[in-house]
C-alpha cells in the first residue's frame, strides 16, 4: 500500500516526538517524512520533503501555524492542512476556514481522536486520486470533449501539423470518419459581414451567430453529395471534403456554388468558397487547404459570392520543393532540443523531400539557400559564431555550390546541425551559470534586506519564481532559502569575530527583524548561541 507522507510542525519537541510515538501512522496509510520547529523551517523542508499532509500547532515562534498554513496554500495547494492548537478559541477556528483548512483539533492531542482525523483525511485523498485515475470518468470526459478534440485535430491538420506516422492513431482516438473514397480536398470560407445592423434580418444584428448560419448550409447542401466536415477557426469557417473516385472538382465547385446562391438568397450574404486541389493522402491536406486560402484572394477578380476553385485562377504548376514552416519548426526542434539520433532524423527527412520532388537543380539552391537561411536567424538568436557552426572563413556561396547530391546536402547539413546543437548547449549552460552567478551577486548585495524573496530575486532577474527555484537548487544543490541562510549566517559570524556590535544590531544587519530568530537560527548551525560565539573566540584569542 502506497503511504501518504506526513509532515508535523511544533515548537516543542516533546510534543513532536510524543505525537510520532503515540500514533500508529501507517496503519492509518501514513509515513511521517519530516518535523519542523516553526514555519519557517516547515516552509524550507516542505519543498524539499513534498509532503501530503502538514500538521502544525498555531503558536509557535518567528511564524505562527497560519501565515505557515497560507504561506503553504499558495505554494501547494493540493497539500492538506491539519491545525492543532492548545488556544480554544473562535478567531483562530474562523481563520482557519478562511485557509481551507482540512482539519481543526485541540491539544492535548488525543490519539483516538487524532485516528479518526487521519482516517477522514486518507480518504479524502484517496478519493481525489481515484477520481483522478478512474477510467470510466476520464472516458466521459473525454466523449464530452472528443467534438472539441475532433475540430482541434482538423485544425492542425489542415495547418500541417499532424506527422504522418501519427495520423492512423489519431483518426482511431478522436474517431475520425474521414477516410473514405481516397481523395480529399480543403476550402476556405469568407463571409462578408453586413455593414448596416439596422438591416431588416435580424441575424444581421447578431454577428456573432453567422458564421453558425453559414456553417449549417453548407453542412446541409454538401452532405447530400459529399462527406464534409466544417470547421470554425475563431469566425473563420474551413472545410474538408472527402471525395469518391467518381467525384470531381466540378462537381465539388458546383455543389460549394449553391451555398453561395443559398447564403445569397436566405442570409443576404456574400459568400466566396476557396477551393484547394484535391490530394491523394489526408496528411497533404495543408497544401490543398493553403491553396484555398490563396482561391479566396482572387475574389476581387472572379467576383465575391462564388466558389473559386485554385485550378481555374491559377495555371498547373510543376513539383515544388519549399522549405515551409513546419519543415523549419521539425529541424529546429531537433536541433535546440534533439540528440545526434532526432538530429540526423530530421536531416534525413529534409534529403528525402529533396529526392521525392526530383526538380531543376536551381530548385535545390533555392531549397538549401532557405535551410541556411533558418539556421543564420537561429544562430543571430543565440548568439552562436557562425565560424563555431559553419567552419572558419566559409563563404556560404561555395558551401551551396559544393553540395551536388542529396547525400553531399545530408552529410553536410547533419554535422552543422549537431555542431550548432552543441554549441547551443554550451550556450544554455553559461547562461544558466550566469544566472546562478547573478542571483548570488544580488543576495551578497541585498542580504541585509529582510524582505529579500525569491521573487525579488527572480524579479531582478526576469525569470519566474518555480523555474528559478528548480535551476538554483540544480545548480547549487540548496534551496534558495538555505543559501540565504548560509550568507546571512557568514556575514553574521564576521561581524562577530570582528566588531563589538549587540547581537540584535547583528541580526538586523544580516536582514533579521527578530533577535529571538536569529540566535534560533545561528544556534542551530553552529550550535551555540551568537554570545557564546563570540565568548568562545574572545577566550580563545
Amino acid at each position: 500500500m502506497e503511504l501518504y507522507k506526513i509532515m508535523l510542525v511544533d515548537d516543542e519537541e516533546e510534543v513532536r516526538e510524543s505525537i510520532i510515538r503515540k500514533v500508529p501512522w501507517e496503519e492509518n496509510g501514513f509515513t511521517v517524512v519530516g518535523s519542523a520547529e516553526n514555519g519557517e523551517d516547515a516552509l524550507e523542508k516542505a519543498e524539499l520533503l513534498e509532503p501530503d499532509v502538514v500538521m502544525t500547532d498555531i503558536r509557535m515562534p518567528y511564524m505562527d501555524g497560519l501565515e505557515m498554513a497560507e504561506r503553504l496554500r499558495k505554494l501547494y495547494p493540493a497539500v492538506k492542512i491539519i491545525i492543532f492548537s492548545g488556544f480554544d478559541e473562535f478567531e483562530y477556528a474562523q481563520q482557519a476556514i478562511k485557509l481551507n483548512v482540512t482539519e481543526y483539533i485541540l491539544k492535548p492531542v488525543n490519539v483516538e481522536e487524532l485516528t479518526e482525523i487521519l482516517q477522514r483525511v486518507k480518504a479524502s485523498l484517496d478519493q481525489e486520486i481515484a477520481e483522478k485515475r478512474n477510467v470510466d470518468s476520464l472516458r466521459e470526459t473525454f466523449y464530452h470533449n472528443l467534438p472539441v478534440l475532433q475540430e482541434r485535430f482538423y485544425l492542425d491538420l489542415l495547418k500541417g501539423r499532424v506527422k504522418a506516422e501519427d495520423m492512423d492513431e489519431l483518426m482511431r482516438e478522436y474517431q475520425i470518419r474521414m477516410n473514405r473514397g481516397g481523395s480529399w480536398a480543403a476550402g476556405m470560407i469568407e463571409i462578408i459581414m453586413p455593414e448596416n445592423q439596422n438591416d431588416t434580418l435580424t441575424i444581421h444584428r447578431e454577428h456573432e451567430l453567422i458564421p453558425l448560419s453559414v456553417q449549417r448550409i453548407v453542412q446541409e447542401t454538401l452532405e447530400s453529395r459529399f462527406l464534409p466536415v466544417v470547421i470554425d477557426d475563431q469566425g473563420v469557417l474551413n472545410l474538408i471534403v472527402a471525395l469518391e473516385q467518381n467525384q470531381d472538382a466540378a462537381e465539388l465547385i458546383d455543389v460549394c456554388n449553391a451555398v453561395c446562391r443559398s447564403c445569397k438568397r436566405i442570409l443576404k450574404l456574400d459568400v466566396t468558397i476557396g477551393i484547394g486541389s484535391r490530394v491523394d493522402q489526408m496528411q497533404k491536406l495543408h497544401l490543398s487547404w493553403r491553396q484555398a486560402r490563396e482561391a479566396v484572394g482572387y475574389k476581387n477578380i472572379v467576383g465575391a459570392g462564388n466558389a473559386i476553385y485554385i485550378g481555374d485562377v491559377e495555371p498547373s504548376r510543376k513539383a515544388v520543393l519549399y522549405f515551409d514552416g513546419k519543415s523549419e519548426s521539425e529541424l529546429l526542434t531537433a536541433i535546440k532540443f534533439g540528440g545526434r539520433e532526432e538530429i540526423s532524423g530530421a536531416v534525413k527527412a529534409i534529403a528525402l523531400k529533396m529526392d521525392e520532388a526530383k526538380v531543376h537543380v536551381r530548385q535545390y539552391q533555392m531549397y538549401l539557400m532557405g535551410i541556411m537561411n533558418c539556421l543564420t536567424r537561429a544562430i543571430q538568436q543565440y548568439e552562436l559564431a557562425p565560424a563555431e557552426v559553419f567552419g572558419r572563413d566559409a563563404d556560404y556561396f561555395e558551401i551551396l555550390s559544393g553540395l551536388n547530391t542529396t547525400e553531399n546536402v545530408q552529410q553536410w547539413l547533419a554535422g552543422v546541425c549537431i555542431r550548432m546543437s552543441e554549441a547551443m548547449n554550451r550556450k544554455r549552460d553559461t547562461n544558466t551559470q550566469n544566472m546562478i552567478r547573478q542571483a548570488k551577486d544580488f543576495i551578497l548585495e541585498h542580504y541585509a534586506d529582510p524582505e529579500l524573496s525569491v521573487e525579488k530575486v527572480c524579479g531582478h532577474l526576469h525569470i519566474s519564481p518555480a523555474y528559478f527555484s528548480t535551476i538554483f537548487r540544480k545548480e547549487t544543490g540548496q534551496t534558495y532559502v538555505a543559501y540565504l541562510t548560509d550568507v546571512r549566517m557568514e556575514k553574521a559570524v564576521e561581524m562577530l569575530n570582528h566588531t563589538e556590535e549587540k547581537t540584535y544590531m547583528i541580526a538586523a544587519a544580516v536582514g533579521y527583524t527578530e533577535p529571538n530568530y536569529f540566535s534560533y537560527v545561528f544556534k542551530k548551525k553552529f550550535g551555540v548561541a551568537p554570545s557564546r560565539y563570540r565568548g568562545k573566540k574572545n577566550h580563545e584569542g
